[in-house]
Parts: structure tokens; C-alpha cells; sequence
């Protein structure tokens, strides 16, 4: 109870001075295109309840999705390439050639093969967060204490004992953290995704109410995606306390 008090107090004491900073520059500003909180959380409650509320439970299926997918695919290989030299050395020109490329220049491409629905956008989004927890995830093994390795060696554990009780234990904090880095990353391509041909979910909704100058709900659709990236990003820092309770020793 008094760690879960220790979060929330300054959390909200955050948000209250975030709101205060807000209504004063809407005050002091008084333009069309700036509402202030007041009236950007009335609309966005009642845009909620006519067609926002769907526009965000689809943004969130596909956000959730691209983090899982992503999950499962660069954490495996993260852990088989940082811990077997051989396979490193055999893959890291390839990676090191294909991270650095912004991803989301292949937008119009993915689109093209495999359309303009979920899978496409979720597609798109994994194509970046992968390599993120990938990375991440690879490093992390690379830096896993060998004296720990050997000591389970000398007792008789094999090779999937030893990822599955020193190796995953050791970069399961810093995986969160990718996961947590990653979530930002996955919204913020989301929404380019979804204004491209799209007629559903968050970045739609937005780019609708933007290309209207109806800007009352194009903070309400600010709010929304803020209001994802805020639960997806508490739900994995929950997470982390809950698997990795000697980091907050």
C-alpha cells in the first residue's frame, strides 16, 4: 500500500501541475486552436461515448498486438544471439545494416502487399519495435556475469536450464524497460498508420477532426492516445515491480 502511495502521489501531482500549465496558456493565448483542459476532457467524455471509444479500443487491439508480436519474436533472438558468438557474428553486419533504416519509409509498400487493414498496420508497428527489444534483449545476454554461468555449468545444468534460470532472469529488467521505451515508439507510428487510407482508430480520428478545424476534438483525440500510451506504460512498469522485485530493493 505505501509503495503503491509513493507512485500515484507524484504521478498525480504531475498531472494537476500539467493541467495548470495548460489552462494558463489557453487563458493567456485565448485561440480557437488551444482549448483549455476543461473543455478538451468534456468533449473528449463525449466524443467517447459516440464513436471515440471504438476508435481507441481498435488503436489499442493494434498497438497491443505489434508489442506482443515484437515480444515474441526479438526476445528469443536476442538471447540466442547474445549468448552464441558464432550466430552474432554471422548476423550482426545484417543487423547493423537494418536497424539504422527508418522503418516507416516502407509504409507504402507494406500497405500495398498486404492492404490497408489491421495487419498492415500492425505489421508496420512490429517492424519497429522488434528490433528495439531485439537490441536490447542482446545486449543484455552479451552482458550476463559468466562467473553465474559457470557456477551452474559445475552443477550439471544444460544449455536451455541455463537461458531459461540465468540468462532470461539477468535481462528480464532491461526487456521491460525496451518494452515500456518500445510502447512510445508503437503509438507514435500507429498514428501515422492510421492516417494513411485509413477509416478507423485513433490517428483517424484525429487527422479527421484536424483536416475539419474542429480542434475541440482534435485534443479530445490527443487525450485519447495519451491516455493509451499512459496505461500501456504504467501496466509494464506494474509489470516490472511484479517480475523484478530485487531491482527496487
Amino acid at each position: 500500500m505505501k509503495e503503491c502511495s509513493k507512485n500515484i502521489l507524484p504521478r498525480a501531482g504531475a498531472v494537476l501541475v500539467l493541467l495548470l500549465l495548460w489552462h494558463m496558456l489557453a487563458r493567456a493565448l485565448q485561440l480557437a486552436i488551444l482549448p483549455g483542459p476543461l473543455e478538451a476532457f468534456s468533449v473528449f467524455f463525449a466524443e467517447m461515448q459516440k464513436g471515440l471509444g471504438h476508435h481507441f479500443l481498435i488503436s489499442t487491439y493494434r498497438v497491443l498486438a505489434a508489442i506482443l508480436v515484437s515480444f515474441a519474436v526479438g526476445v528469443p533472438l536476442g538471447l540466442l544471439l547474445g549468448r552464441e558468438e558464432k550466430l552474432d557474428r554471422f548476423f550482426s553486419p545484417f543487423v547493423y545494416l537494418i536497424y539504422p533504416i527508418p522503418k516507416v519509409v516502407f509504409l507504402p509498400l507494406v500497405m500495398v502487399l498486404l492492404g490497408l487493414g489491421d495487419l498492415a498496420k500492425i505489421f508496420l508497428i512490429t517492424l519497429v519495435v522488434v528490433f528495439q527489444i531485439f537490441m536490447t534483449t542482446r545486449d543484455a545476454a552479451k552482458g550476463v556475469n559468466k562467473a553465474v554461468i559457470y557456477s551452474m555449468q559445475s552443477l550439471g545444468a544444460n544449455r536451455l536450464q541455463i537461458y531459461l534460470h540465468v540468462v532470461w532472469p539477468a535481462c528480464l529488467p532491461k526487456v521491460l524497460t525496451a518494452l515500456r521505451i518500445g510502447s512510445g515508439t508503437a503509438i507514435a507510428i500507429l498514428f501515422i498508420a492510421e492516417t494513411w487510407s485509413s477509416r478507423v482508430g485513433l490517428g483517424y480520428y484525429l487527422l479527421n477532426a484536424w483536416s475539419s478545424f474542429m480542434w475541440d476534438k482534435v485534443f479530445a483525440g490527443i487525450i485519447g492516445m495519451a491516455l493509451l500510451g499512459f496505461i500501456i506504460y504504467t501496466a509494464l512498469d506494474f509489470l516490472e515491480r511484479k517480475l523484478c522485485p530485487w531491482e527496487y530493493v
